[in-house]
């Protein structure tokens, strides 16, 4: 299951949506032979540091150097990098961290004389772009240790560094931060980010966004890999609601960031649009640490999860311009800024009409065969067995065809797609599919064994949900007052948002928890369409259904 980042903004289960598409290589301009590592731009786009063991340029260091390619503007190409040799470099070892917001500072790590332990932080200034930098000056005995100190970040507004020491605390390296109060003054007392982020292995290389609301940072591949990731060093992600929040539960990105090989030292382009990191993955040039990757972030804007980037998502905006709704502020990417405006319409243009390719679709069966027993899901390894016979309607579906069952014995069966309960889908997921017919009592989906996703009351047709919540006391199925047996075309959507169920008919909200709930009941079974999860006779639908998808986020039908 693919990575999909939901942000919690001012304690609200709004949705920022983004995900990371698929990693590439920077190439041999960038890459070499050896190691290529702790990569980020400068503000302006026009400079790209990283470190580097290859051959020097200039007979300055037998380890590991600072190294820097330029380009004249932001449509160019990176041009050759070239090392800059002292007083950056020296025979000992450099690596580039960070360089402030108005590029006049350059934190970098060293293990040069003078500092106060084995690797220290320092800090090159220049007076200007185009000046050299001057001979970088040591932080300080208050920031680095007599340990390992490294892996340096700057926010935004120049006031926090963020880094990663061996000083002591929950394992092998922990990340602290450092503020000041004006960029003028010195760094403080470093404080350990505790042990919510940290863990007994070594966490390492923090950077944040723009807006502090977000953390990523990576285990180191030389130590134990952090419990729960996919190889020798991972990239991690934490989020808070306000920059006056602590920092929650450190999540994996997954794949296709991480990989089995070592996936190392996250960093976010200036304008939101790139994630930088290093990798070991197979396909690069080589060396220690591997190569330098680029993975787009990509934020999502099919938000009423129909498959098209069109005027009905565009009309959703426009629903909600000037309010803070997250689902729809998408611009500046990644997270927004807090209200739908301009800068989200500008980003939306740029998608409209656009083939989707959504990472979050986790299952679709757009029922569309005209023979056999097969339904294929178009977004997983994870096809449908017809069951009982019902009938293929080539063209008689509301997105080209579609299933006929009789009402009898007709179900189609799944292996397994998701679990409710599981953490990775706790911030949200979407059911969504059309149907025709049916009668009260009936399921158009189900879980084998267990809850009945979408389904009619017994009474009246109306559309429900029996997806309870967990925990003893916590509200029973959801209920609305829509009938959806009326013989006609409906769109219905179960929508889980990480806090309340909600059910629409034809992109219309019909019903909705009362209060927040602690989450849902799980199970690892399968899935039913056209029957409820037990096979009761009674719940056996009659009718057409249509293009069933599973999203692990929450649209807006």
């Amino acid at each position: 299951m693919g990575f999909v980042a939901v942000i919690l903004i001012g304690g609200e289960s709004a949705k920022a949506d983004f995900t990371f598409g698929e990693p590439t290589n920077l190439g041999p301009t960038i890459n070499s032979s050896y190691g290529d590592t702790c990569a980020f731009m400068s503000t302006d786009g026009l400079e790209f540091y990283f470190c580097s063991d290859r051959p020097p340029a200039t007979p300055y260091s037998m380890e590991w150097d600072i190294w820097v390619s330029t380009r004249a503007t932001i449509d160019d190409d990176w041009g050759p990098p070239v090392n800059p040799g002292a007083p950056l470099n020296t025979s000992y070892h450099e690596e580039p961290e960070c360089i402030s917001p108005d590029g006049l500072e350059l934190y970098i790590d060293s293990s040069r004389p003078g500092g106060s332990g084995q690797e220290d932080l320092w800090v090159a200034k220049r007076k200007s772009k185009e000046d050299a930098w001057e001979t970088p000056v040591n932080l300080g005995p208050l920031v680095n240790s007599s340990a390992h100190d490294f892996g340096a970040w700057i926010s935004t507004d120049g006031l926090e560094l963020y880094y990663n020491s061996m000083r002591g605390g929950y394992g092998g390296a922990d990340l602290y931060m450092t503020t000041r109060a004006t960029t003028s003054d010195e760094w403080g007392t470093p404080i350990n980010l505790g042990a919510q982020v940290n863990s007994s292995t070594h966490d390492v290389y923090p950077t944040t966004s723009d807006n502090g609301l977000w953390l990523l940072f990576s285990d180191h591949p030389g130590g134990a890999p952090r419990p729960g990731g996919f190889g020798g060093g991972d990239i991690w992600m934490s989020t808070r609601a306000t920059i006056l929040d602590p920092w929650g539960e450190p999540v994996n990105l997954a794949p296709p960031v991480n990989s089995s090989a070592g996936n190392v030292v996250p960093r976010i382009s200036p304008d939101g649009s790139k994630l930088h990191f290093s990798s070991a993955r197979q396909g690069g040039l080589g060396g220690n640490w591997g190569d330098i990757y680029q993975a787009p972030i990509i934020p999502i804007v099919d938000f009423n999860g129909d498959g098209n980037i069109d005027a009905s998502d565009l009309s959703i905006m426009i629903d909600h311009w000037g309010e803070n709704y997250s689902l729809c502020d998408i611009g500046p990417t990644p997270l927004g800024d807090g209200i739908v405006d301009v800068e989200d319409m500008i980003i939306l243009a740029e998608h409209l009409f656009e083939q989707v390719d959504d990472p979050t679709l986790v299952a679709h069966w757009p029922l569309d065969e005209a023979q056999g027993i097969i339904a294929y899901n178009g977004a997983a390894d994870c096809d449908g067995t017809l069951m009982g016979g019902p009938v293929w309607q080539p063209d008689g579906g509301m997105v080209a065809g579609a299933l006929q069952f009789d009402g009898i014995d007709d179900y189609v069966s799944t292996d397994p797609v998701l679990n409710p309960a599981d953490p990775e889908i706790s911030s949200g997921f979407s059911v969504l599919t059309w149907i025709k017919g049916g009668a009260p009592g009936q399921v158009i989906l189900s879980q084998t064994g267990a809850a009945n996703w979408l389904s009619t009351d017994s009474v009246e047709g109306y559309l429900m949900t029996e997806l309870k919540a967990s925990g003893r006391g916590a509200p029973g199925p959801l209920l609305s007052q829509t009938v959806i047996t009326d013989g006609e075309w409906h769109r219905m959507a179960l929508v889980w948002d990480g806090s309340c169920r909600h059910l629409y008919v034809d992109g219309v909200e019909v019903a909705k928890d009362a209060a927040p709930l602690s989450g849902l009941e799980g199970s690892d079974g399968g899935l039913y369409f056209g029957v409820g999860g037990t096979l009761a006779p009674a719940t056996f639908f009659w009718g057409l259904i249509d293009d069933i998808r599973i999203y692990n986020r929450a649209v807006k039908p």
